[in-house]
């Protein structure tokens, strides 16, 4: 079993400010979250800088990802690591990733950016049912559709800022491999949980 953080941001999206080396130090620092997806917007660079960063540390798991900002919402894509071909619509992204053997995940979709309703159209993976600075309302949304399409849900604190940063994580029962975690995901092998919130763990 493994704790993961499947929604995280670095200083290579525009809009976030956590360094890659901070999020290093604090994922080996951390007592229980041993892996954690970078899913910057629309970039994988920030991917390979903390992979890169992280392979001086044991016991800690870099996941590839990337938040697509597609045409009709945010899709979060694991276990690629390289940006999907334009253009980026949903079924393009689907499409791609399972070619490539990665998961899609519907992002924050009762949020700005999300699908909402337009989620149940496409053949995703799994739902983003915690998103750690989405309202309890939007969780409980994405909680019900993810329940209604029959799909497993999982948890991402969506840290833009370093105060941000494990709020909540996925509960995998796999190993530290992210081939392993990917699959885990695909099954429901998963559950969600809300992280004690202390910088200093």
């Amino acid at each position: 079993m493994i704790r993961a953080d499947l929604h995280i941001h670095t200083t290579y999206s525009p809009d976030a400010s956590i360094n890659p080396k901070t999020i290093v130090n604090q994922l080996y620092a951390h007592p229980y979250i041993k892996a954690i997806a970078i899913t910057d917007h629309n970039t994988t660079k920030g991917y390979h800088k903390v992979r890169k960063l992280a392979s001086a540390y044991e016991d800690i798991l870099i996941i590839p990802g990337i938040e697509v900002s597609t045409t009709e919402g945010d899709i979060i894509i694991l276990g690629i690591t390289e940006p999907p071909p334009r253009p980026w619509t949903p079924e393009n992204i689907i499409n791609y990733t399972k070619q490539q053997n990665g998961i899609t995940v519907a992002a924050h979709p009762y949020r700005a950016y999300g699908l909402g309703d337009l989620a149940k159209n496409y053949d995703f993976d799994a739902i983003e049912i915690l998103n750690g600075i989405s309202t309890p309302q939007a969780n409980k949304m994405a909680q019900k559709l993810a329940k209604t399409m029959g799909l497993p849900g999982v948890a991402g604190s969506d840290a833009h800022r370093v105060d941000e940063m494990w709020a909540v994580y996925t509960e995998v029962q796999a190993s530290s491999n992210t081939e392993e975690i990917l699959k885990a995901i695909k099954k429901g092998l998963v559950k969600v949980g809300y992280a004690r919130k202390s910088i200093h763990f």
